[in-house]
């Protein structure tokens, strides 16, 4: 993989004893000051970003495998994105679109509506958040179909929100304890070769008939899928079930909705991860990556669904607000500069060529993924989750500089996101030293 220009050096460095002694005062500011429910993960306060690397307020610098969750896709202080965005917050931090219009949001929607599969017409709006971004593809089917019936997939996440917790399978930490939650929300049996055994057609077929028995297509205004899900395991579902659920939602009046959130923007070695398949949803959500660090999400859809809701039905105080309009024009534009998509499918072949020879471990039992979106399952020797397991890697990598993220419903998967513009020796030092901790442990 070619290398980038990088702002501060791409290296891993530990300087102090983790916390160090700067981040250890911060921490407790954040006891005093902070929710106790927000427990960040990496030991240290970050002072800089750049490339594949985070600075902490102590010196030490960290591989980055989490990317804010799939958000800096284009790198942590983008030269570019920076510039934009201070540019853009020279002129006018501030109005909201629904006020006073400016061209930005309507550069980002057409861009959008570039983008996204399918060659109709399309049309966009501008929001805050991914679970933002969900609810509002809920109101646009259902103003769209008159129907009110939501259906949503086993080990699916889509937000925070009353309405998106509903939607969300994981009930600690997301769900436990903020009931009642929203009704009508229905879920089906998700597409998960590793654990059912099932190939596409089947899977969709397994689906299908529960839906069709228990929610019935005359009350279903939508499904809403992850094509690869995030939270969920990074769980790809068996070719041919996606566009199963895709053709049965158009011979069914039911809006198709994919919560291309996480996988979307090159991530998944695409520009998003339905094309894999040729699938074309009549809605996308997007968020995340879109705008290389700052808020902003998206529906974007067939414009006659898009066009439902009354005048005045979508909107939003800060949604499509111009500093992250200019932010998400220049992301994008590096996406399709620099080929990101492509680097995405690079830095897939190192992880497997890496990681796959795990394989051979008893307590490996899956590597799984697409582009720079790919995870490894564990399971104990008797074939329980690896929950234990991936805690231990996951700190002891912590332990040495290299920030992971963990995932399922078991909390036995690791999910790696890192940076595409990260180098490839950061790339394959981070993935050495995460194998050596599974291999020690296994």
């Amino acid at each position: 993989m070619k290398d980038f220009d990088y702002r501060i050096p791409q290296e891993r460095r530990l300087t102090t004893a983790l916390p160090g002694p700067v981040s250890s005062a911060l921490s407790q500011r954040r006891e005093d000051a902070v929710a106790r429910a927000l427990q960040p993960g990496l030991p240290g306060f970050v002072v800089d970003t750049d490339g594949g690397v985070l600075l902490d307020a102590d010196g030490n610098s960290f591989i980055d495998f989490a990317s804010g969750i799939a958000v800096t896709s284009v790198g942590g202080s983008n030269p570019r994105v920076a510039a934009a965005v201070a540019e853009a917050a020279a002129r006018c931090t501030h109005t909201s679109f629904m006020v006073s219009p400016y061209e930005s949001y309507v550069a980002v929607c057409e861009k959008l509506n570039e983008l996204t599969p399918g060659d109709h017409a399309k049309k966009s709006v501008l929001l805050n958040s991914g679970a933002e971004a969900v609810e509002n593809a809920v109101k646009i089917a259902r103003a769209y179909t008159g129907k009110n019936a939501v259906v949503v997939f086993d080990y699916g996440y889509h937000g925070r929100t009353n309405l998106t917790m509903a939607m969300t399978a994981k009930n600690k930490p997301y769900k436990t304890g903020f009931g009642p939650f929203a009704p009508d929300v229905y879920r089906a049996p998700m597409s998960y070769p590793l654990r059912d055994g099932l190939d596409g057609a089947a899977a969709a077929r397994r689906a299908l008939t529960k839906i069709e028995q228990e929610v019935g297509a005359e009350n279903l205004a939508c499904l809403v899928i992850e094509p690869i899900q995030g939270e969920g395991g990074f769980i790809v579902p068996a070719p041919g079930f996606l566009p199963a659920l895709q053709q049965w939602c158009t011979d069914n009046n039911v809006v198709f909705v994919a919560d291309e959130i996480q996988a979307g923007f090159c991530r998944t070695g695409d520009w998003f991860a339905c094309t894999n398949e040729d699938v074309v949803p009549d809605l996308v959500c997007t968020a995340k990556a879109i705008a290389g660090g700052m808020p902003l999400s998206a529906v974007t859809g067939r414009a006659e669904m898009m066009d439902a809701p009354v005048v005045g039905g979508l909107g939003g105080t800060y949604g499509g607000n111009p500093v992250a309009c200019a932010a998400a024009l220049a992301a994008i534009d590096e996406m399709e500069t620099h080929d990101l998509a492509g680097r995405a499918r690079e830095m897939e072949a190192i992880i497997r060529e890496v990681l796959e020879p795990l394989l051979e471990l008893p307590t490996v039992a899956e590597v799984r993924g697409r582009g720079a979106m790919v995870a490894v399952e564990f399971t104990t020797p008797d074939g329980a989750p690896g929950t234990q397991l991936v805690a231990d890697v996951v700190a002891a990598c912590k332990a040495q500089g290299i920030l992971l993220l963990s995932c399922g419903l078991d909390g036995n998967v690791i999910r790696l996101l890192p940076s595409l513009v990260m180098s490839e020796a950061l790339l394959r030092e981070g993935l050495g030293i995460l194998a050596e901790e599974i291999a020690a442990r296994s």
